[in-house]
């Protein structure tokens, strides 16, 4: 293959001989991340920002839809702050990150570098909710957290990373509710619709919620190689946090009351999520709504006449549209670049060469399935956008909703679960559970699966506890998990 400054596009590790490796090897050489002398954290480059540039946008735009406004909370919060939600504090306590120096000069009182915000929005709710006019607060926050995490790897689990997390304040537990499962499907619409990357949503089990919370619902992906992967939560507080910070408000009948909280968040683990549902062993394959690149046009034997004329018009025509294009005239080999791009994800490749112009067409590769199909210049404009709107995300969901329905399993025994993974590798196991805690953590110690959610949209697998045979009414998705 053509150098590229010293540069050649190189061969990834197999998924099938180590998924880790080549989930590595890929965050690597499409240039998503660079490791840094700072332990457990990443440099997130170009590449791999403009990824979450698209998502960060996208959903944002499906919060203001909502009705929610963005604001920035502090970085630090005072060890006092925190320690006023008792549930909270001990769920975070071994993820904190200290500060005990301003300078040279010992602080009189810790700050903690945020891992997340409830308690500083519960500040500021104090001091500005005082009556039922002032209610509901739609708050979010694009910010990055920190939580020293003991295992990290790119995206999935670092020590900084970014996210957005919602927080909102409402007068009864009813909009509480209503929020919290409202913002969950707005994270499943976002996941299927523009990472098309299909979700079970559910509720947690109580030994699984967020730290401080009422309930917690969750939004489980399915990876390539049979592991889940919690893409999204959002929580109901019930009024717990508002008791703890002592945030009142006066009712229409003039008496004081506590309202309700609500907290979601998503973070740049949905760039795993991606590689991970959609990538194959030649690199990433990414979505369209969210690729830096939506087409990227290759001009062939581009020293003729007339090649690069053509490549160029091709590109106006597809920047007219509004979509993100790229045409790559360097002097790397065809070869090359079809491999770079490859690697790099990029939904759809336009191939244009002397005997293409000659016959009035281009070529369109697709990036997740591998298709070349030539189309006439005349139908160019309105096929890319078909591939790019329809086709392309509808096949990419498609694609990954049957791994999914390939790698899930009902099981009425711990036995059969065992049995199922053993043989069939990793995967979703759909079973029935008593509601026991006890159960659950020896479900887990058993089979290595854990309880990802009570999905929303439960099925009747059998009448007694997959653990101790017990009575249940409740189907429970396992999985081991990242």
């Amino acid at each position: 293959m053509a150098k590229n400054n010293g540069k050649m596009v190189e061969a990834i590790t197999s998924m099938d001989d180590d998924f880790a490796q080549w989930y590595t090897d890929i965050c690597k050489k499409a240039e998503l991340v660079e490791y840094t002398s700072v332990k457990g954290c990443m440099v997130i480059r170009p590449y791999g920002y403009a990824i979450w540039e698209n998502i960060q946008r996208i959903l944002d735009g499906m919060f203001k839809e909502t009705g929610h406004e963005n604001v920035c909370m502090p970085m630090f919060i005072p060890e006092s702050l925190l320690q006023k939600e008792k549930d909270h504090v001990e769920g975070f306590a071994p993820e904190v990150a200290w500060v005990t120096h301003g300078g040279s000069e010992k602080l009189e009182e810790r700050l903690c570098v945020r891992p997340t915000s409830e308690t500083l929005f519960c500040e500021h709710y104090a001091n500005i909710v005082h009556s039922y006019r002032d209610l509901p607060k739609l708050y979010n926050q694009w910010v990055s957290v920190v939580r020293w995490e003991k295992t990290t790897r790119p995206f999935l689990r670092s020590r900084e990373f970014l996210w957005q997390e919602g927080h909102t304040i409402h007068a009864t537990a009813e909009e509480a509710i209503a929020e919290t499962e409202k913002m969950l499907d707005v994270y499943a619409e976002f996941c299927e619709k523009h990472l098309c990357m299909p979700v079970v949503k559910g509720r947690k089990t109580e030994s699984d919620k967020f730290a401080g919370a009422v309930a917690t619902y969750a939004i489980e992906a399915l990876m390539h190689d049979g592991k889940a992967l919690q893409a999204g939560t959002s929580h109901y507080f019930g009024d717990g946090f508002a008791k703890a910070f002592n945030i009142q408000y006066t009712d229409k009948d003039n008496t004081l009351k506590y309202p309700h909280q609500t907290s979601w968040g998503m973070t740049t683990r949905l760039i795993g999520a991606v590689i991970m549902t959609h990538g194959d062993n030649s690199g990433l394959v990414l979505p369209p709504d969210v690729a830096p690149i939506q087409v990227v046009i290759v001009p062939v034997a581009q020293h003729k006449e007339g090649v690069l004329e053509k490549a160029n018009e091709l590109l106006q025509i597809l920047k007219a549209q509004g979509l993100r294009v790229k045409l790559d005239d360097s002097d790397n080999s065809p070869g090359w670049k079809f491999a770079e791009y490859e690697m790099k994800g990029v939904p759809l490749r336009v191939e244009i060469g002397p005997k293409d112009i000659e016959n009035n067409k281009c070529v369109c590769a697709v990036r997740y399935s591998g298709e070349k199909r030539d189309v006439p210049l005349a139908d160019f404009a309105d096929t890319v956008a078909e591939l790019l709107k329809n086709e392309i995300p509808q096949g990419m969901y498609k694609k990954a909703e049957e791994n999914r329905e390939r790698r899930t399993y009902k099981c009425t025994s711990t036995d059969e679960m065992k049995k199922v993974l053993e043989e069939n590798g990793d995967g979703f196991i759909k079973a029935m559970w008593c509601g026991s805690e006890e159960c659950e953590d020896k479900v887990k110690e058993l089979t290595g699966a854990g309880s990802r959610c009570i999905p929303n949209e439960q099925e009747h697998i059998a009448d007694t506890c997959v653990c101790c045979g017990k009575k249940a009414d409740k189907m429970v998705l396992w999985g081991k998990a990242y």
